[in-house]
């Protein structure tokens, strides 16, 4: 799931880019360099190679060297694959297409690539052994880092002499142990030297490795520059890759951290909704509906948070209202509850608040918005939510002049304020109890004189 943003707080982020993810081309094929490392026995392995570029067991997987290897590592590092796959790469197509282990299994060639491929099939200490019987210094560092992810090893293997992607996996492998020990300063220093390291070589991976950096930073609560250039760079390195769902996803989270940091800027909400435009061009209502109906939501929450001082405020708010109403296409009350609540409270006080010559109908219609949403909300599960609706739900009957409904729900969201400590919230409504009373008894001199 991606993160969001709902009524009136921003939800923890869930950063979804995989442990593992792009350059000009051209510069690619001028500036990457092959070699063969002879290992045991005079036999050769390829760099450099897809590690980190793709997610699942590919993300891991060492490739034998084949004709014009370069040619197809150049697609590869790039997110890219070739129109024909080399008979001993097959293995590796394979993983990605998410074929079984046992289909992957059968079509591993021979050799020392092999050896390391079984054991990151089979992470067994016997495929660890004949992995590391047959593997040179930095592939067996490489090996070691792969046992410790998959929980072989309780401390991860030294950076050694290794380069490239490789010295890149180590680190960010050093970097996931010092966050295991919650040493976040360590490993956010060792991701971002991950990502550097491997910038030019295997930029893909480079990108994932700054996406995880910037996510770090996001979920520590730190929405600063190097957390927002950290997904700039990222960004920057997957535009011209296949990976253009990750970077609908980058383009998402980078919104969250202009959105949930701009304290009211208009210039931070404004750089939030560019960034959801940005992520809407990949996430279509077809194809990704929940992801789509998402960034609306947080779309319309930007728009409505922006700075009422200017003509164009209206067209915002309109715009919003329009937002929530695709969101709600989506979402719905049986298969998402919460979603659905969220997008229809915020579509509620958005109605209630929007300047419209329709006024009596939108405060009508965020009137029975509410009350669906208190058919989900209950006051035993989240007292101050279910106090919030009643209080919008009040507010809008109150000025509609339905007294009679409008005050038991006033008074039921002050006392659920007041009982739970939030004392400002609960003074507000009752301001607005006093301000009814005033009217009502107006209202009754009025009427008695007219008598």
């Amino acid at each position: 799931m991606i993160s969001i943003l709902n009524e009136t707080r921003v939800s923890n982020c869930t950063i979804i880019v995989s442990t593992l993810e792009h350059a000009d081309l051209s510069y690619l094929e001028v500036s990457l360099f092959f070699q063969l490392q002879f290992l045991k026995g005079g036999i050769t392995v390829l760099q450099p190679q897809p590690i980190g570029v793709f997610p699942g067991a590919a993300g891991f997987f060492l490739l034998p060297p084949v004709p014009n290897a370069d040619q197809f590592i150049s697609l590869l590092l790039r997110g890219h694959f070739p129109d024909r796959w080399p008979e001993n790469w097959r293995f590796f197509a394979a993983a990605i297409e998410g074929k079984s282990e046992d289909e992957v299994l059968t079509l591993l060639p021979e050799g020392p690539e092999a050896a390391y491929n079984r054991f990151i099939l089979d992470p067994q200490t016997y495929t660890y052994t004949l992995a590391k019987e047959v593997l040179p210094d930095d592939f067996s560092l490489l090996l070691d880092a792969a046992a410790w992810r998959l929980k072989l090893f309780e401390t991860p293997p030294p950076l050694g002499d290794a380069s490239g992607e490789i010295r890149a996996f180590l680190l960010a492998t050093q970097a996931y142990d010092a966050f295991q020990q919650k040493d976040w300063p360590t490993g956010l220093s060792l991701l971002s030297e991950a990502a550097a390291t491997v910038e030019n070589v295997s930029p893909v991976f480079s990108a994932r490795l700054y996406a995880e950096y910037a996510a770090t930073k996001q979920m520590l609560g730190d929405r600063g520059k190097e957390t927002v250039e950290g997904y700039r760079k990222a960004l920057s390195l997957l535009e011209t890759s296949s990976f253009q769902e990750a970077r609908a996803e980058l383009w998402f989270q980078l919104g969250t951290v202009h959105q949930t940091g701009a304290d009211g800027r208009k210039g931070s909400l404004l750089e939030a909704v560019r960034c959801y435009h940005e992520a809407l061009k990949v996430y279509r209502k077809d194809t990704y509906p929940e992801e789509y109906a998402t960034v609306h939501m947080n779309l319309a929450l930007a728009y409505l948070a922006i700075p009422s001082l200017d003509r164009s405020a209206y067209l915002r708010t309109a715009t919003a209202i329009q937002s929530l109403r695709e969101s709600l296409r989506i979402f719905k009350k049986d298969k998402h509850p919460e979603l659905w609540a969220s997008a229809t409270v915020n579509l509620a006080n958005a109605l209630q608040h929007v300047k419209s010559s329709h006024l009596e109908d939108n405060l009508w219609e965020a009137v029975a918005l509410y009350e669906d949403v208190l058919e989900v909300r209950r006051s035993k599960d989240d007292p101050i939510a279910y106090a919030r609706v009643l209080a919008n739900q009040g507010n809008a009957l109150a000025h509609l002049g339905a007294f009679s409904r409008a005050v038991p729900r006033l008074e039921e969201a002050s006392q659920l304020f007041r009982k739970y400590g939030e004392h400002e919230a609960a003074s507000a409504i009752e301001d607005v109890l006093a301000e009814i009373a005033l009217k009502r008894k107006q209202a009754a001199v009025n009427e008695k004189m007219e008598q």
